[in-house]
Formats: structure tokens, C-alpha cells, sequence
């Protein structure tokens, strides 16, 4: 209980300098680096040394879940040549060109410890990356493609990690064995996703409770990726398959589930990034400590090696995907993946990897250079970072790189909308045929519907300031205010006794829910 104190300093942190920066409008992961950096440094607070096992079942799975819930399963399926190019072909080809840089760099590093450092240091977290993008408002085909990524390389690396350790430890299996580790893998992993995330749509359906289907998906990432690391599948894949199943499943859900859910794994993913952009730079006190040989060729080292990767990642992207689809007259703009291969950064899983590293070997032995490989690691993860973190947003922009699906999505849910309002307006007709009963609240129902569609026709229109404010927008304003006026009313009656809590909080969720309506853009 003693580290309970340092622990809940950890989430205060993380998350007020989060709040900082999203005020300030700088990227928040960066921010936490930076700030984990500073405080790692200063003598007498404690350290936050990473355990891999709470990265890797704690961590890692919600995030991964959460992200492939959010994600199109449609826009993956369509860019799935890409996504694995990234996700597989780059993530092995970074391995085999940082373990041989490694290996060239330091000498004395045996060449299967030197390709488990590459392999660690592989697979890039595309949070920072997204973050960044998302706010400049990359094309959707780039967000997709970095999403995608981000969601399946883990289980690359990790894969070939494993076998990389259990070669550089003395238990590894041939090269044909490697192979069928990483068949059994993506395979299994797969499977056993789709089996999860089949289960349990088909268990929320039958609950049919709010509360009760929003607690059976807080369990899934987890309970997918024990079940398929107990049978030597990929974890992450299982993960993100059942997460990608699972999302596009969402619309048959009810409407209180879908915003719950979206709530409660929003606030989720916000605290576990900034717990783990906060780590990476308090890990500066813990691997300086364990390096006992001099820093001077490990800084070198860790130099070169950065670039080697950075690197290696053009090389790849230009090489493999971009020149192909030149060569055979297929349109691809070079600037588009120009920030695709600029999007390298590393982050905590290759710290947790690292850290993971067995300290012995099969024969009993201390593993060779164990802590010259965690300190490389945390240097190209935090290189990787602070140089192309703070640089992609200026790449972006300087490249001219916008989105510009903008009009394209109003028109298309303009289309959409006045098609809903026609058919919403004929089902009405259809239950309101032969009696006048409901006129009065028939009338209501028309008018609101067709608010809705106008809404979002407007959206295509000239701005409100050179227009005056539309009508849906002095719609929302006015009612936002009696909404406002409405609150007041129940607080001061529950104030005054009149009223119970109860009663109030059911109230202040209906209102609470037509105000989330009015505030969507």
C-alpha cells in the first residue's frame, strides 16, 4: 500500500498536464514526455520503473480495444494493402535493419540479442501520430491507414519478439519454427477475436440491460487477450479483431448502451495515454541507473540507430508502396505518404518489451547486455518522439496534406438526412392513418424532423457569419438558454426540499441529453 501514495500522484499528474496542454493547444503526449522527463530528474521523488505485465494485460488491451471500436471496419477492409505493407512487412523489415545496424554499432552485442533490441524497438504507436493528424485535419485515407496500423504492428513485433528472445536465451526453434510461431499467432489471434466478439454481441443482445451490456464489454479486451496468450495466439490480434467486430455490431445496440460505452472507454483511453506518455519520460532515472558501461558509444549508438529506423521507415514506405503503385500508372500523391513515413513514432510497448527481457538465460546465465538494450530502446522510443512528434505537425502543413472529405460528408449526410426525414415522416403517416387524435403531436414530430434534415443542409451553405445565423442555429441557441432556465427551476425546487435528488438526476439526464443533441456540430 505504500506505493498506492505514487500511484495516484501518477494519474493527478498525467492528467492535469494533459488538461494543460489541450488548453494550451500543443500535442499532450509530447507535453507528458517532456514533463516525465523533467520530473525523472529531479533527486528524491519516486521512481516509476515499468512493469511489463501491467503494460501488457492492464494497459495495452484497453487501448487497443477502444481504438478498434472507433475504427471502420469498411476503410480497413478497403485499405488493407497498405495497413499490412505497415503493420507486417515494415514492422519485420525494421526489425531485420535495426538488429543489423545494432550489431554493426556495438560489436559486442551477439547477433540474437541485437535482433530482439530491433525487434523491440519495431512497431510505432501511432497515438502521438493520430493526435497530431487529427487536429490538422489529415486526408481520412491517411488516418485510416495510420489507425490500422497501430492496431495490428503491435502483434507483429511482439511475435517476432518472442521468438527473437527465445533464440537469444537458448530455447529457440528453427527458422521454419519462427514461421509457424507467427502463423499460430496471427491465425489464432484472429480467430479467437472474432469467436469473442461474436459471444458477446449475441450475449448483450439477449440482456437486453444498459448497464449490464456496458459491463460485459469493459471485460472483453481483457478476457481476449488472456484467452489467446494461454494458447500461445497473439493477444493484440484477438484484441483488435473482436474490438473491429464488435464496433461495427454497435449500431444494433440501444441507444443508452451506445453512450455509455462511448463514455465510459472515452474517459478510459484519456487517463491510460496519458499514464503512458507520462512513463516513458519518467523512465530516464531507472535505465540511466542500470547502464554501467560508458555513455559516450551508447549515446552514439542510440544516435545512429535512431536515424537507422527513421530511415528505414522511408525507405519502406517510398519503396514498397508509393513506387509499385507509380510503376503501374495508379494515381499516388508522394506527399500523402511522405507523412506516412514521417509517422514513426515509438512508444511504451517497446519500453514494456524491453523491460520484459528475461534476465537469465536457459543455461542460467545473466542475459548479455540486457541493460544496454533497455537504454537504447528508451532512447530511439524517446528520440523518436520529441523529433518527429514535434515536427510532423509542420511537415503536414508545410506539404500542403489537408482533408478534404469536409464537403463531401455534409453532402452526404444532408442526402442521407432528407432521405430519413421522407421515410421517418411516411412511417408517421402510416401510424397516425385514420384517427386525428394525434394530430397535435404529429405536427411536432414533422416539424422536428424536418429541423434536422434543414440543419444539415445548412451545413453546406456559406458560413454563419456571412449568412447571419441560420434558423437551426438561433434554434439551438434559444433553446439552450430555456434549457438553462428549465435546470434552475428543478435545483431550486430540490434546494428547497420540494423536489427529491432522485427525481432530479433523472430529469437533468433528459435534459442533459437533448443538450448533447443541440451541441453537435
Amino acid at each position: 500500500m505504500h506505493e498506492l501514495p505514487a500511484v495516484i500522484a501518477l494519474l493527478v499528474g498525467a492528467l492535469a498536464v494533459t488538461a494543460l496542454a489541450r488548453k494550451a493547444g500543443v500535442s499532450a503526449p509530447l507535453a507528458l514526455v517532456v514533463v516525465g522527463l523533467g520530473v525523472s530528474a529531479v533527486p528524491g521523488l519516486p521512481s516509476y520503473p515499468i512493469d511489463p505485465q501491467v503494460i501488457l494485460l492492464l494497459i495495452l488491451p484497453p487501448l487497443l480495444y477502444t481504438a478498434a471500436l472507433n475504427s471502420s471496419s469498411i476503410g480497413i477492409r478497403a485499405n488493407l494493402r497498405p495497413i499490412g505493407l505497415l503493420a507486417v512487412g515494415l514492422v519485420l523489415f525494421t526489425a531485420v535493419t535495426a538488429g543489423l545496424t545494432a550489431r554493426l554499432l556495438l560489436p559486442e552485442l551477439p547477433l540474437s540479442v541485437a535482433l530482439v533490441l530491433g525487434a523491440v524497438i519495431a512497431p510505432p504507436d501511432a497515438v502521438a501520430a493520430t493526435a497530431i493528424g487529427r487536429r490538422v485535419g489529415l486526408p481520412r485515407r491517411i488516418m485510416t491507414v495510420l489507425s490500422g496500423e497501430s492496431l495490428v504492428n503491435d502483434a507483429t513485433a511482439l511475435t517476432a519478439y518472442r521468438v527473437a528472445v527465445a533464440a537469444a536465451i537458448g530455447t529457440g526453434s528453427s527458422l521454419l519454427g519462427g514461421v509457424g510461431t507467427f502463423l499460430l499467432a496471427a491465425v489464432g489471434g484472429t480467430a479467437i477475436g472474432l469467436a469473442i466478439g461474436w459471444s458477446v454481441h449475441r450475449i448483450r443482445a439477449l440482456l437486453r440491460d444498459d448497464m449490464l451490456e456496458s459491463a460485459v464489454g469493459l471485460i472483453v479486451p481483457f478476457f481476449a487477450y488472456l484467452v489467446a496468450e494461454e494458447v500461445g495466439a497473439s493477444g493484440v490480434l484477438a484484441v483488435v479483431v473482436a474490438g473491429l467486430y464488435l464496433g461495427h455490431r454497435s449500431t444494433s445496440r440501444s441507444a443508452a448502451t451506445r453512450l455509455q460505452d462511448r463514455a465510459v472507454w472515452s474517459a478510459a483511453d484519456t487517463l491510460l495515454e496519458a499514464v503512458v506518455f507520462a512513463l516513458i519520460g519518467l523512465q530516464l532515472s531507472t535505465v540511466v541507473a542500470g547502464v554501467s558501461t560508458g555513455f559516450g558509444p551508447l549515446l552514439l549508438a542510440g544516435a545512429l540507430l535512431t536515424a537507422a529506423v527513421v530511415l528505414a521507415r522511408v525507405v519502406w514506405v517510398f519503396g514498397a508502396m508509393y513506387l509499385p503503385v507509380k510503376l503501374r500508372g495508379g494515381h499516388a500523391d508522394w506527399r500523402h505518404w511522405a507523412v506516412v513515413s514521417w509517422a514513426g513514432m515509438r512508444g511504451v510497448v517497446s519500453l514494456a518489451a524491453a523491460s520484459a527481457i528475461p534476465a537469465t538465460t536457459g543455461s542460467g546465465e545473466p542475459f548479455p547486455h540486457r541493460a544496454e538494450v533497455l537504454f537504447l530502446t528508451f532512447f530511439v522510443t524517446l528520440a523518436t518522439l520529441l523529433l518527429q512528434g514535434t515536427t510532423l505537425s509542420r511537415l503536414i502543413r508545410l506539404l500542403g496534406v489537408r482533408g478534404a472529405e469536409g464537403y463531401t460528408d455534409a453532402l452526404a449526410e444532408a442526402e442521407a438526412q432528407q432521405v430519413a426525414a421522407r421515410e421517418a415522416q411516411q412511417r408517421l403517416d402510416e401510424l397516425t392513418a385514420g384517427t386525428d387524435r394525434y394530430d397535435d403531436v404529429a405536427a411536432v414530430l414533422r416539424q422536428a424532423s424536418q429541423q434536422r434534415s434543414n440543419q444539415a443542409w445548412e451545413r453546406l451553405g456559406r458560413s454563419d457569419a456571412e449568412l447571419g445565423e441560420s434558423p437551426s442555429a438561433a434554434y439551438r441557441r434559444l433553446r439552450g438558454e430555456m434549457l438553462a432556465a428549465e435546470r434552475a427551476v428543478f435545483i431550486r425546487f430540490r434546494d428547497d426540499r420540494r423536489l427529491d435528488d432522485e427525481v432530479l438526476r433523472r430529469v437533468m439526464h433528459q435534459l442533459d441529453l437533448e443538450e448533447l443533441w443541440l451541441s453537435r456540430d
